[in-house]
C-alpha cells in the first residue's frame, strides 16, 4: 500500500484487516503514530502522546529498569520481549496483556484519530514486543469512536490532549473540589510538560490523563491551548506563573492604526486664524471650565493644616436639606477644618 494522503487511517485500517495483511500502518502528522497488525488482526500500537508498555512498567514501579531494559536486550532482535518477561517470571500473563490493552487502545486513540498527514502501510513488519494480544480492528475503531465521543462530552476541545498544560493562576470560584488524580496533574504541570509527558510521570495511562485534563479544562483549572495562523501545531508555550506577565496569546497587530486627526505638538495656535482645511474648529469649553473668563473658579492657595478657609468661601453656605440636625451638622464642619 502506497502512501496516500486523503484516506482516513480507520478506512486504512479496516482495508488491512479486512485483507488480513501482516504489517505496519503508520500515520504522520501530529501527533501521529503506528498501528501493527498480524493476520488482520491488532496486536499493538504506539504513538508519541501515549506512553508504551516499556514506560507504563517502569514509571509505575511494576518493573525495574535494568529488568526492561535486559528484555530489550535480548529480545527485540526476534520480537520476543513480552515473553521473555513472562518466561523468567517478572510478570503474568494476565498483567502483559492488561498493559499491552491499555497502551494499544491509547495510542490507537491518537494515531487514528489523525486529522491530516501523510500515512504508510509497511508490509511484513512486527513490533518488537511480539503478539502478545490479538484485537479485531472493528474493536479498535469502535472503542476509538467512543473515547472521542466521551472526551468530546466532558470538554470538545482536542488540543488540550497534546498541548503542554499550564495551571490557571486564580481559581474561577470559592471552592473547587478534584479528584487525587487531578491534583497530581495541577502540581505537577509546569507549562511545558504535555499530558503524555505527565502521564509518564506519574506511571498513568495516556487515555485517563487526557479524560482528567478535559475535567480540569470543564472546571477552568487549566489554560486552554490556543493556534494562531503560522503557528506550528507543536508549538511550546512557555508557563506564565507570574500574574504580571503578559501573556503570550495576546494578538499583535501588524499594522499600527494612524488616527484620522493629526496630533499638533508644540504651542497652542492663535485662536484667531482659522482651523486648517478638513479639521473642525474646536468646541468652545462648557461654562466655569475654561481657564479664562468670568466663570473662572477661583484658585485656592495651599492651606497649612488648621488654616480657616478664604472669607469668600466661608461665606457661601451650601442650603441645608430639610430635616437636618444643626448639632450634628456643625460637628460635621468642626470635623472638616481640622481635617484641612
Amino acid at each position: 500500500m502506497a502512501a496516500t494522503k486523503t484516506a482516513a487511517p480507520g478506512d486504512l485500517l479496516s482495508q488491512v484487516a479486512g485483507e488480513r495483511q501482516t504489517g505496519a500502518l503508520v500515520m504522520g502528522g501530529h501527533p501521529g503514530g503506528a498501528v501493527y497488525v498480524f493476520e488482520g488482526r491488532v496486536i499493538y500500537a504506539e504513538s508519541p502522546a501515549a506512553p508504551g508498555v516499556g514506560e507504563l512498567l517502569t514509571s509505575s514501579g511494576r518493573l525495574a529498569g535494568r529488568t526492561w531494559q535486559n528484555a530489550l536486550d535480548l529480545g527485540t532482535s526476534t520480537a520476543r520481549v513480552g515473553r521473555l518477561l513472562v518466561e523468567q517470571g517478572h510478570l503474568t500473563q494476565g498483567e502483559l496483556e492488561l498493559c499491552v490493552l491499555g497502551a494499544t487502545y491509547d495510542a490507537a486513540y491518537f494515531a487514528l484519530a489523525t486529522a491530516s498527514g501523510p500515512i504508510d502501510f509497511l508490509p511484513a513488519a512486527t513490533h518488537w514486543l511480539g503478539p502478545v494480544v490479538h484485537i479485531d480492528a472493528a474493536a479498535v475503531l469502535r472503542e476509538v469512536q467512543r473515547r472521542t465521543k466521551l472526551l468530546d462530552d466532558i470538554f470538545p476541545n482536542s488540543r488540550i490532549d497534546t498541548a503542554p498544560v499550564s495551571p490557571v493562576t486564580r481559581p474561577p470560584r470559592e471552592r473547587v473540589t478534584v479528584t487525587a488524580l487531578q491534583w497530581e496533574l495541577m502540581v505537577h504541570a509546569d507549562g511545558q510538560r504535555t499530558p503524555a509527558d505527565l502521564a509518564l510521570l506519574l506511571g498513568r495511562a495516556g487515555y485517563v490523563t487526557i479524560q482528567e485534563l478535559r475535567r480540569l479544562a470543564a472546571l477552568g483549572l487549566i489554560e486552554l491551548p490556543e493556534v494562531r495562523g503560522g503557528e506550528a501545531p507543536d508549538f511550546v508555550r512557555p508557563p506564565q506563573h507570574r500574574a504580571e506577565a503578559a501573556p503570550l496569546s495576546r494578538p499583535v497587530p501588524d499594522v499600527v492604526e494612524v488616527s484620522a486627526v493629526p496630533v499638533i505638538s508644540g504651542p497652542s495656535p492663535d485662536a484667531s486664524l482659522p482651523p486648517p482645511p478638513g479639521i473642525p474648529p474646536p468646541a468652545p469649553p462648557p461654562p466655569g471650565e475654561g481657564n479664562t473668563g468670568p466663570n473662572r473658579l477661583p484658585r485656592l492657595a495651599r492651606r497649612k493644616p488648621g488654616a480657616k478657609l478664604p472669607k469668600e468661601l466661608a461665606t457661601d453656605n451650601a442650603p441645608v436639606h430639610q430635616g437636618t440636625d444643626e448639632v450634628l451638622l456643625k460637628r460635621i464642619r468642626t470635623a472638616l477644618r481640622a481635617l484641612r
